[in-house]
């Protein structure tokens, strides 16, 4: 029985590209030194596979950055800003594409469908001269065959580059990206026939849009992609993936009757009802590449069960025709828990992350085929039954405080109007308030001090006294910057999300679970394993220490329930929407107890709001609501002089905007300036706003300093939608991974910009 890899991580087990990236970009290393990591990463993944017995291991699933800005490299479709002149795109290109430069804005980031990956969105128009720029689908296929590995070439499917990008600058934004695919497809055949040339016997089309609820004629698409491609297509076996979701039927009709193509792949983890459609008729003679091994969470498989669905597909396509595999690419899930030392054993035994995977699906393949390993099934039957009868995964005080929360709206007594009024008279801004996101830059120094103290080297009288010292530092720049509300900067912590779970019962952690968020960034998402309380405060000490160094105001920095959720590994044996209630009245209580230490200011970021909203349609109402009533819970106790805001980043906000303004906070900021503005359209459109809003006027993601006239110039634009009391300026998200020179002159500008515009406002 054959098995498959839809993808792999690509940052290493212990983050080795991330490292040689960030080096690489501060000029300390060369880029054949970033190309030698990367060339080890590879063939160790590769070689990893093949030693436990996969037939259909992927190749072009390593990327510098990002897969879909790989893709945009291989079809020479490079915004001119970059100035780029043809040939095969290098680094300088590749890199300014992703990051910016001094001189010119990286292109948009976005999340992946649902994921907290994110992607680099390509910028496309009628003007666009599309060409093979970027070799690298058959330099990899190549490189691993010269080890003796056959590998299935992974390429980002015509249709879904499509639907996944965006119009050019200066394009109007009702441009049919569709109407493109005459002029990429023969791009995307040049590829084919090198892959061919080169020996590929097989070949993988991701194509996730398909899980989406598409039109007519974007579906129509596909069926014309794929009868033009069907030509180039000869001689190899042609796969088509999907993830994330059920297949709906109309798109699972288009998927399966695509010429050309010989071989389906579905999510069966996510999409448990594709399986309906799969026994209302399945194409003979075609391969089913069955997804049954979940690579979005790191719990192990249950295996019995995977194998009773495997044994169901098979008696309907066919012993020859099914493949196992996983149920999208392992990139979402962390590496190896191998490298893990300090996770308690019991709840080591329930997990698996990307290489104990590639056993899951092994050992169901050759379970498929009359080969079972007995052994290997008895003990993951016997870490599954520990996992639920375990007395840590249960608080029956915690079950019956969430069970009460449904029966309630959970809504602040006081509308928004008369709370901003209230508040204005206790902190007495400045119209245009300036304020930043949360974290201020995260140094080498900074982090040592941390380490340090987690290692028991230093004492905690020791630490503390650094952390207060890094938070005056932090405090008397922005004081220096005349910022309006200040932030204590976060010394203390790793990450927004890590920081909490540490601190909340029901949480466990890993010392090298790091998962790729974008480019070199990795992210740690604690594991949420049992029911989830807060035993004691977990901000306060730090928030009044630096409230106490300022007569300013100064925001307590909190994590709010759906983004704790979402970033995290979250337990799969009860619905989300219960673990969420259950990390909201956790945080409320710290809300609660910040307002009693005298922080008037309270954010409670909710960056990932966006991203768990279902991606069926019929599925969306429902998140939402008990989303946005989690996230009405952590405030609905405080007085209306306490002031709270909330926080969302890169993602697509246009579409649940009535869900963020009945989150009822006082004040939202929110990503804008890395995506053109496109928040602002949607008050141009007609949308009422009467709380307070921040649209970001600067990316951070960027090493770039945006000069005064170009913030001032955003500001204008968001006065133009927006009324100027309820407007405030601040960047686009937290500053932790930027040096503090950049910080300082961005923040400079950014100051500058809001007071220039404050003078004029002042003698209109």
């Amino acid at each position: 029985m054959a098995s498959h890899i839809y993808g792999y991580p690509r940052m290493g087990p212990k983050r080795e590209l991330k490292f040689a990236l960030e080096s690489f970009w501060d000029r300390k290393s060369s880029a054949d030194d970033l190309k030698k990591v990367a060339a080890d990463l590879r063939k160790s993944i590769w070689k990893q596979m093949a030693e436990v017995g996969i037939k259909y291991i992927p190749s072009n699933t390593f990327s510098f950055y990002d897969h879909v800005l790989d893709c945009t490299a291989t079809l020479g479709a490079v915004p001119p800003r970059y100035g780029w002149t043809g040939g095969e795109i290098e680094f300088s290109t590749y890199f300014s594409m992703a990051r910016g430069n001094a001189s010119v804005p990286a292109m948009e980031m976005t999340k992946w469908f649902d994921t907290n990956y994110h992607y680099i969105v390509p910028e496309l128009g009628p003007h666009v001269n599309f060409s093979y720029s970027s070799h690298k689908a058959v330099n990899e296929y190549k490189e691993a065959k010269a080890l003796g590995i056959d590998t299935v070439p992974v390429l980002v499917g015509p249709v879904s580059y499509l639907l996944l990008s965006k119009p050019d600058k200066g394009v109007e934004k009702s441009f049919p990206l569709l109407s493109l695919l005459p002029k990429i497809l023969p791009v995307y055949k040049e590829v084919v026939a090198d892959l061919k040339a080169a020996g590929a016997s097989w070949i993988q089309f991701d194509e996730p849009t398909l899980i989406l609820d598409l039109e007519s004629h974007q579906l129509q698409a596909f069926t014309e992609a794929y009868s033009e491609l069907e030509s180039s297509l000869s001689g190899l076996n042609v796969l088509v993936e999907t993830c994330f979701a059920d297949v709906p039927a109309k798109a699972y009709k288009t998927l399966t009757a695509l010429k050309g193509v010989s071989a389906f792949g579905f999510d069966f983890v996510r999409g448990a009802n594709t399986i309906d459609l799969i026994k209302g008729g399945f194409p003979r003679n075609k391969f089913l590449f069955a997804g049954v091994v979940d690579g979005r969470n790191i719990w192990a498989n249950d295996l019995s069960a995977s194998l009773s669905t495997l044994q169901s597909l098979e008696g309907i396509v066919g012993k020859d025709n099914l493949v196992v595999s996983t149920s999208c690419s392992l990139l979402h899930t962390a590496v190896d828990i191998a490298n893990e030392t300090k996770l308690d054993p019991e709840i080591m035994s329930w997990l698996a992350f990307a290489a104990q995977k590639i056993y899951e699906v092994d050992a169901l393949a050759k379970a498929l085929s009359g080969q079972k390993d007995g052994d290997y099934f008895s003990a993951n039957a016997t870490a599954l039954a520990a996992r639920k009868s375990s007395p840590r995964v249960t608080n029956e005080a915690v079950r019956k405080a969430a069970d009460a929360l449904k029966g309630s709206d959970h809504r602040r007594a006081t509308n928004v109007s008369a709370r901003l009024d209230a508040q204005q008279k206790k902190l007495n801004l400045p119209i245009l308030p300036t304020t930043t996101i949360g974290s201020f830059p995260q140094t080498p120094e900074l982090r040592k001090v941390r380490r340090e103290y987690k290692a028991h080297k230093i004492s905690e009288e020791e630490y503390v006294k650094e952390i207060k010292e890094e938070i005056r530092k932090v405090v008397e720049l922005q004081e220096e910057l005349d910022i309006d509300v200040l932030v204590h900067g976060e010394p203390e912590r790793n990450d927004m999300v890590e920081y909490f779970g540490e601190q909340l019962s029901g949480f466990a952690f890993t010392v090298n679970g790091w998962v790729q968020s974008y480019g070199s960034r990795c992210v740690k998402p604690p594991i949420i394993y049992g029911d989830v309380s807060r035993p004691k405060p977990m901000t306060v000490f730090w928030s009044s220490t630096a409230q106490g160094m300022t007569k300013r105001p100064m925001k307590g920095m909190l994590t709010g329930p759906v983004t704790i959720l979402n970033w995290s590994f979250v337990r799969n044996d009860q619905p989300r929407s219960e673990t969420c209630y259950q990390i909201a009245l956790a945080i409320k209580d710290e809300v609660e107890d910040l307002e009693k230490a005298g922080i008037n200011v309270i954010q409670i970021d909710e960056a990932a709001l966006r991203e768990g909203l279902p991606l069926r349609k019929s599925e969306q109402a429902d998140y939402l609501k008990w989303a946005v009533h989690s996230f009405r819970i952590t405030n609905v106790g405080v007085q209306d002089t306490t002031q709270i805001h909330t926080h969302m980043c890169y993602s697509h906000f246009n579409d649940i905007i009535h869900s963020i303004i009945d989150m009822d906070a006082d004040v939202i900021t929110i990503e804008n300036s890395r995506s053109d503005e496109k928040l602002l359209s949607v008050f141009r459109e007609g949308v009422k706003y009467g709380a307070g809003i921040g649209p970001g006027v600067y990316d951070i993601h960027s090493p770039r300093i945006p000069p005064t006239e170009e913030i001032a110039d955003r500001i204008n634009k968001m006065l133009a939608v927006l009324e100027m009391n309820i407007l405030w300026v601040n960047p686009d998200c937290g500053l932790k991974t930027r040096k503090y020179a950049e910080v300082k002159a961005a923040l400079t500008n950014m100051v500058d910009a809001a007071k220039r515009i404050r003078s004029r406002l002042a003698r209109a």
